[in-house]
């Protein structure tokens, strides 16, 4: 069994819109949704042992407020192919993830993220596959565990998402 974090960024600004998109911050909700994301994911008992991220401003500053929130540094890797990536990018990439990584995060963007999510897991009885299939907010969080041993033989279809968190609805 092998299970997967994704995290889409939390909400950023657009106050400055000669900003390149690539270097937008996050607004002061975006800021306040990643801490509490990041107390979530402590509450739950969530572990992660390697975080793939993409490099954009709005992404390391929702994974600083994921680490507040959490209380401990995580290991994060940047990875530029994230930005901008497709379901099918992202895909690969999940595909090769170190054997060594038990409990790997991947933070983000969408359209890619909600693709790939939708791409990896099945539907299920809880209709959470249904409910990133309407819309995956900024800063949510989907666990989705897989049967496959390893991360090269994960299939599109092939997981189910355990558990969906939307800052919303922690509020």
């Amino acid at each position: 069994m092998t299970l997967l974090t994704i995290i889409r960024h939390a909400k950023s600004s657009w106050d400055d819109l000669a900003l390149d998109d690539f270097d937008r911050p996050l607004n002061k909700r975006g800021r306040s949704a990643a801490r509490q994301i990041g107390r979530e994911l402590k509450n739950r008992r969530f572990r992660f042992d390697l975080v793939l991220a993409s490099p954009a401003k709005r992404v390391r500053e929702t994974l600083e407020g994921i680490e507040k929130g959490y209380g401990e540094t995580l290991p994060v890797q940047f990875e530029p192919a994230i930005y901008e990536a497709s379901k099918k990018s992202l895909f690969e990439l999940v595909r090769r993830i170190p054997e060594s990584a038990q409990a790997p995060m991947l933070v983000g963007h969408n359209q890619g993220l909600e693709r790939l999510i939708l791409a990896l897991a099945a539907h299920d009885a809880r209709g959470l596959r249904d409910r990133v299939e309407a819309k995956f907010p900024t800063a949510a969080v989907a666990l989705i565990e897989f049967p496959e041993a390893r991360w090269a033989e994960v299939m599109e279809g092939s997981g189910q998402i355990r558990e969906l968190i939307l800052p919303r609805e922690l509020d």
